[in-house]
């Protein structure tokens, strides 16, 4: 069994990434959370924590395997929890994961099943079952870091050190080539900030992606989540 691969990311799609590793491209299905921490990496290598399991149809004679990818452990670890309440299966769980960890099982340590219900797939019945099952073990998960290696880009959304044209100046051996728009580690955190925020506005999941991925394809640098609505709500002056 595969717990863990590491490989050159070449494709970021809705659900999956492909993940070149020697002659083979794999397909690894992602969380919401997830694919927002590592789309901005790809051409880059990156490390996921492998969970398999087999997708079957309806009437099971038909089985294909799948692998679901996540950036650490504690994450994994939080989902097959999540997967143990009630009528959730691997597919609901991946598509409700739309948010880190931490801020899943603090809305369970809450009981806060209102919240829950506006989770992807998630209606007031099961987000009722999901505090029931899950509120006395999922301590450790709202009290973890967030992770700020492999669960988040490894550059920060900047300009480069120059706009002018001209012949480039010689930089040192270590330093990152320069792009329009760099993304650090330390503003992962930003971009789970903005999309927090505009699923605070009232958009829905999609909604907000949608908006979040506009604004880093965009191309222009932003530092704060002023920055980044003014950009948004520029875009759609346009």
């Amino acid at each position: 069994m595969i717990t863990k691969m590491t490989g050159l990311l070449t494709r970021v799609l809705d659900d999956e990434v492909r993940l070149q590793i020697g002659a083979f491209e794999y397909q690894v299905m992602v969380s919401e959370a997830v694919r927002r921490h590592i789309q901005l990496r790809t051409g880059q290598e990156v490390t996921f924590h492998i969970l398999e399991y087999l997708e079957g149809n309806s009437v099971g004679s038909r089985f294909v395997p799948r692998r679901i990818g996540f950036n650490t452990e504690a994450e994994l670890d939080f989902f097959e929890l999540f997967c143990t309440v009630e009528k959730i299966g691997v597919k609901k769980a991946l598509k409700a994961m739309a948010f880190p960890i931490k801020t899943i099982a603090d809305a369970i340590s809450r009981q806060d099943s209102k919240w829950l219900s506006s989770l992807p797939g998630i209606g007031p019945t099961t987000a009722e079952q999901i505090v029931t099952t899950l509120k006395r073990k999922v301590t450790k998960f709202a009290m973890v870091s967030a992770p700020l290696s492999e669960a988040t880009p490894d550059a920060v959304i900047d300009e480069k050190a120059s706009g002018k044209k001209g012949k480039a100046t010689k930089k040192a051996d270590t330093e990152p080539p320069a792009t329009e728009a760099l993304v650090t580690a330390a503003d992962g955190q930003l971009i789970e900030d903005v999309y927090q925020a505009l699923m605070g506005l009232g958009l829905n999941p999609i909604e907000a992606r949608t908006k979040l991925d506009g604004l880093l394809q965009c191309g222009k640098p932003f530092r704060s989540l002023q920055d980044a609505f003014a950009i948004i709500f520029a875009k759609q002056k346009e």
